[in-house]
């Protein structure tokens, strides 16, 4: 006899399909679709026709449908501190932080409190079992589409009540069977921005949050060169909007939110060999000095590099990492666990 198997559509095609799979392999399957931004959104993620195309998709399927709303806490832990860390001079990773509190944080846990066996996503990376009972988590069957990265917080608990259906599939598998079967969702363009932010950007939602504070742009040296307009506008990386006529190109290279101050420099000053980590977690503890690689982007490339402590130290130059952002472990395929920069 199958597992009670809560999966969260979405609205998309990934989704829909790992519900499908799981009812095809005999489990008592119930979809469920979470509202969480209650404000202005133009990305097609989160939206009334995503509602609408999951609760279509549930009733092709024949399984029951139902609609959570977590905005207060979507609000609360997603975008309060979002637009929090540009404050202070982060760059921070929203869609990360609604994996660790609200998907595999409060709907987990409310999907054991009304009695599922497992929570299902259509995240592209599989958990997989090794003959003594220890899950892994592994990268996705499709390199290109793999998102074990924004899943680096889950440990052996979570894994243990985690289906990740489509993991096995390649993006191109997963349209073939749900237009096999007949899911309007087949071939729906996939939402690649952050659901709260419109197409005015970044920039225009932070101005309405927040008191954007201008300051000094400075060189290495310390000398003025120009002036910003907001640090919560300015990244480490960042190359356009820094008002500043160089005859070479200039990046950020820090922000000092206490003082406004961003300095400046060459893209050789923005190369580091190491990566200082926060609040590490790890599938199944401290991997040790052992050679690893690192991965600091959603699709970036995978870097060589040893865990020392609490510090990345790379195996080759690449440029700094903003704090705030998610650099996640790996030992081949199997992802380790992972930290913020700071």
């Amino acid at each position: 006899m199958g597992s009670r198997v809560l999966v969260a559509m979405s609205g998309g095609v990934d989704s829909s399909v790992a519900a499908a799979l799981l009812l095809e392999q005999g489990h008592d399957v119930t979809g469920v679709t979470l509202k969480l931004w209650g404000g202005e959104s133009d990305s097609g993620c989160c939206s009334v026709s995503d509602v609408e195309d999951a609760r279509r998709v549930a009733a092709q399927l024949g399984i029951p449908h139902y609609v959570f709303n977590f905005a207060d806490d979507f609000d609360a832990q997603v975008v309060a501190p979002y637009v929090r860390g540009y404050e202070q001079g982060r760059t921070p990773n929203p869609c990360v932080e609604c994996n660790r509190s609200i998907k595999f944080g409060r709907l987990l846990a409310r999907s054991e409190a009304l009695g599922f066996d497992a929570l299902a996503t259509g995240h592209h990376a599989r958990v997989e079992t090794d003959a003594d009972g220890t899950r892994r988590l592994r990268r996705g069957a499709d390199a290109a589409k793999d998102q074990s990265y924004v899943l680096y917080m889950l440990g052996a608990p979570e894994l243990a009540r985690t289906r990740l259906p489509v993991g096995d599939l390649t993006k191109a598998q997963v349209r073939e069977h749900a237009a096999r079967l007949g899911l309007r969702t087949a071939t729906k363009a996939e939402s690649m921005d952050v659901c709260f932010i419109t197409s005015g950007g970044r920039e225009s939602f932070l101005a309405a949050r927040t008191e954007l504070r201008p300051g000094p742009v400075v060189d290495a040296s310390g000398a003025t060169v120009g002036e910003h307009t907001g640090v919560a506008l300015l990244t480490i990386g960042q190359r356009r909007g820094l008002g500043v006529a160089t005859g070479e190109r200039r990046y950020v290279v820090d922000v000092d939110a206490p003082t406004a101050t961003v300095t400046i420099g060459t893209r050789a000053d923005l190369l580091r060999d190491e990566i200082p980590l926060r609040d590490l977690c790890f599938v199944h503890g401290h991997p040790g000095a052992h050679p690893l690689t690192v991965q600091v982007s959603a699709h970036g490339r995978p870097l060589p590099a040893v865990l020392d402590g609490e510090v990345v130290r790379l195996g080759e130059r690449h440029p700094r990492v903003a704090p705030g952002q998610v650099v996640a472990l790996y030992d081949g395929d199997e992802l380790l666990g992972g930290g913020i920069a700071h």
